[in-house]
């Protein structure tokens, strides 16, 4: 599923710079997360980004935007056809992925 910022967010702004994807932007009255954008930091790190810096602990599933690890996989290679890290990991079934860490 997607991350989402919830209502308790303090508008700091401490996740937008973490996000490798470039989904995170200031909202009206908290920042927002762009479902198309989220990974989940699947591809990039074992812990969603956002939710590792979040001071209040904000950067939450989203329950009504359910997705797997491969469909997260798939969006991350989309917007980065570039990073050879990336490709080569998602060939080779090592990525980072919080899933991976959640199976062990």
């Amino acid at each position: 599923m997607a991350t989402q910022i919830t209502e308790d967010c303090i508008n700091c702004g401490a996740c937008e710079p973490e996000c490798p994807n470039q989904a995170i932007h200031e909202g009206d009255d908290i920042f927002v997360i762009d479902p198309e954008l989220c990974t989940e930091c699947v591809g990039f790190y074992e812990h969603e980004a956002c939710q590792a810096v979040c001071p209040v602990e904000c950067c939450l599933p989203d329950p009504a935007r359910r997705e797997d690890e491969k469909v997260l996989l798939s969006r991350a290679l989309r917007l980065h056809p570039d990073d050879r890290a990336l490709q080569e990991g998602a060939e080779t079934g090592t990525f980072p992925s919080r899933y991976a860490k959640a199976a062990s």
